[in-house]
């Protein structure tokens, strides 16, 4: 397995601490930002940029565009089929992890891109694609996920952590490096720290309500 972090070229970690210092720009035409806007990626440069809904509308929506607007739908996957064998065959290090696929590869083809969070940011780790694969296979979903824009997040902490089930989302790929930033950024000691673990708590409780799977 080969493993690389990613928080130069995505200058993610960055951009979310640059949130809680004061007020946002749109990156695109300078129009002053509120809490919730919207995010376009580049996906050559793996980049997120901020954006003003009119500047999402208009950049993300062109044809061959330097960048893609971020959606913003959170899908709980409730019955979401993934053994412990598949899961160990990814060769994952942690329980959680997210997975993309981006558009940017050789001769025009998709690559799946496997990352995790950690408390040095996000590091990337390379998935056998004969696994995925099969994992779509038995999720069709999967199938529709949008290049570059979209991700597949799994959470198997477990009942260690409060967790009955491993929880599969498919959700805005900004919404993953949210989850990188906070890893890191509230990581302390060799665990986490309590606080980690109650902010952990919270993102997910916040995704299922988002996704309208409050109760699942």
């Amino acid at each position: 397995m080969t493993s690389g972090t990613l928080t130069d070229s995505f200058t993610l970690l960055r951009q979310f601490a640059g949130k809680r210092r004061g007020t946002e720009c749109c990156e695109l035409c300078g129009r002053e930002l509120g809490p919730g806007h919207e995010h376009l990626v580049d996906p050559k440069r793996r980049k997120l940029v901020c954006a003003c809904g009119a500047c999402a509308i208009l950049f993300g929506s062109q044809d061959r565009a330097q960048y893609k607007r971020v959606p913003r739908e959170v899908k709980f996957l409730a019955g979401f089929r993934l053994t412990d064998a598949q899961w160990e065959s990814l060769m994952i290090p942690i329980t959680m992890a997210f997975f993309f696929e981006s558009s940017v590869e050789r001769n025009g083809q998709t690559k799946v891109i496997a990352l995790y969070p950690s408390p040095a940011g996000a590091t990337e780790s390379q998935l056998p694609l004969d696994t995925w694969s099969g994992i779509v296979e038995e999720n069709p979903v999967l199938a529709k996920m949008t290049p570059d824009v979209e991700a597949l997040l799994v959470n198997r902490l477990g009942p260690a952590r409060g967790y009955s089930e491993a929880e599969y989302y498919l959700l805005p790929i900004d919404e993953c490096y949210r989850l990188v930033w906070l890893i890191r950024s509230h990581w302390k000691g060799l665990s986490g720290g309590a606080d980690l673990w109650k902010q952990l708590e919270s993102f997910f409780a916040d995704l299922k309500v988002r996704s309208g799977a409050r109760n699942a």
